[in-house]
């Protein structure tokens, strides 16, 4: 049995940009929802889903702002987009699928936590998470516990991630920690790239396992002076960046596993949704 869990504030970003502008008939924006709709319906029909849950940041801000003001904030995002975010929740409890709501934490944590707990079960061959948030590659174990890239019809499992980051999963919040994240407002330490963090991650793991004398490095890196010195003149940030990079796998899931079984749409709901947004075509997909 297979697990799919869904980033659902990214398939509503995805899907905001990629769809043209449509209106409900009261001047609503709905591209967001309408995406949304399909894209989920996709993912069941395509992978004949058995058990699915969406999780979704339902606050702009969590934890991570009260510590670091310069988190990400959702400032950017555009207000039509924002105003979409309560109506997708309803939308896919009315697809039937289980909704994640994220209020104090990130729904990467929400992710992150439904995949530790649930990859435990014996009965679950493997927890899909549907995300290409690099942030994620973090709680990718083995092949019980992967992320689906949907666009490219690509899995990323723990080897696909050492090929692409050039660290193991574990690793994923100290690299972020050294390069920095410009999506999440985390600087990085200067000087510090891909290449150079995952050269030293993939020796020492850790940040804190780096020797503070680069002449201790049993690794060649280009700049190694000025890498090393940036990073014991900013090693207290880098601590700090890797703690926001850092999914938090505690988060409560209330659910059992038989909650988040498929067993159709809610076919009332789903049609009143869409009769009020002006999404009558989509009907059709039921």
């Amino acid at each position: 049995m297979k697990l799919h869990i869904v980033d659902g504030t990214y398939e509503l970003f995805r899907a905001h940009f990629a769809q043209p502008t449509r209106l409900a008939p009261d001047g609503m924006h709905v591209s967001a929802i309408r995406g949304l709709i399909i894209s989920l319906m996709s993912l069941i029909n395509d992978e004949q889903v058995s058990h699915i849950a969406v999780a979704f940041d339902s606050s702009i801000k969590s934890f991570r702002n009260q510590i670091f003001p310069n988190y990400k904030d959702g400032s950017d995002t555009p207000d039509e987009l924002l105003m979409q975010f309560p109506l997708a929740e309803r939308v896919v409890e009315a697809l039937g699928i289980k909704c994640w709501p994220s209020f104090d934490y990130e729904a990467d944590d929400t992710l992150g936590s439904a995949a530790i707990k649930f990859s435990q079960l014996e009965h679950i061959d493997q927890v899909v998470i549907c995300s290409v948030d690099k942030d994620l590659c973090q709680i990718v174990s083995g092949e019980k516990i992967v992320c689906l890239d949907r666009k490219n019809k690509k899995i990323i499992d723990e080897i696909e991630v050492q090929n692409k980051f050039g660290v193991i999963p574990s690793s994923i919040p100290d690299y972020l920690g050294l390069m920095g994240d410009a999506a999440d407002g985390i600087p990085g330490i200067p000087k510090w790239g891909s290449k150079s963090a995952s050269s030293l991650l993939a020796r020492y793991l850790t940040i804190e396992n780096i020797p503070s004398d680069n002449n201790l490095w049993d690794v060649k890196v280009r700049g190694a002076h000025t890498l090393s010195k940036n990073l014991e003149e900013n090693r207290q940030n880098a601590y700090l960046y890797k703690q926001l990079t850092t999914i938090k796998t505690d988060v409560e899931i209330s659910e059992n596993i038989s909650d988040l079984k498929w067993v159709g749409v809610i076919e009332k709901d789903f049609v009143t949704i869409c009769d009020e947004l002006g999404l009558e075509n989509l009907k059709s997909l039921i």
